[in-house]
């Protein structure tokens, strides 16, 4: 089976350098032109519900039924949402959040480990259900931290969170083989994606 685990395209906030967590915004007009359809065809995408990530599965797989996976959300910023960092370069939570590895709880949002707790077991959970259903592909649009946290639990070669970055609109195939699912619950990296 082949997993492909995709980004939405740019919005206003990419486009800022501003945090949008939760923040349900669309593409913008830029990063809806830059999409094209996928170079490969699936019939059900997996989407998480914020409207970027729809969009850009319905521009990417126009003819894909979509399936809404609450737990692939991009993780709650809390206070941080809609700012910039150097908007926040004297917010001392903002300041104590990044001297910490941005691990710890955002105000009024959530913390890194229980993010990416909530994301991995969905995405465990679909993964053995595609398996079993002896599905060819499995196919994810989501958030750029949805995907780090799934590719610094599931993937190899094993790298940290902060260093599986994918470009908006791009991602990463994978390969699910049965001893290496039953073995550790990995998947081999088989490439990068850009749109």
């Amino acid at each position: 089976m082949n997993v492909y685990l995709l980004r939405h395209g740019r919005t206003i906030c990419n486009e800022q350098r501003r945090y949008q967590g939760r923040l349900d915004v669309p593409l913008s007009p830029e990063g809806e032109a830059a999409l094209r359809p996928a170079l490969f065809s699936a019939e059900l995408v997996y989407v998480s519900p914020l409207h970027r990530a729809r969009q850009t599965a319905r521009i990417l797989f126009p003819a894909a039924r979509q399936a809404v996976v609450p737990e692939f959300a991009e993780m709650d910023f809390g206070a941080f949402d809609a700012r910039t960092a150097d908007e926040m370069a004297d917010d001392a939570a903002y300041r104590a959040w990044v001297n910490g590895g941005c691990e710890g709880c955002c105000p009024g949002g959530e913390d890194r480990a229980s993010f990416c707790a909530r994301v991995c077991a969905a995405f465990e959970t679909l993964v053995d259900g595609a398996a079993a259903r002896g599905e060819a592909r499995l196919v994810v649009v989501a958030h750029g931290g949805t995907l780090r946290a799934v590719m610094e639990r599931f993937a190899l070669p094993e790298r940290g969170y902060f260093d599986w970055n994918a470009p908006c609109g791009g991602g990463f195939a994978l390969a699910w083989e049965e001893s290496l699912w039953r073995e550790g619950q990995r998947l081999r990296l088989s490439g990068e994606l850009s749109c």
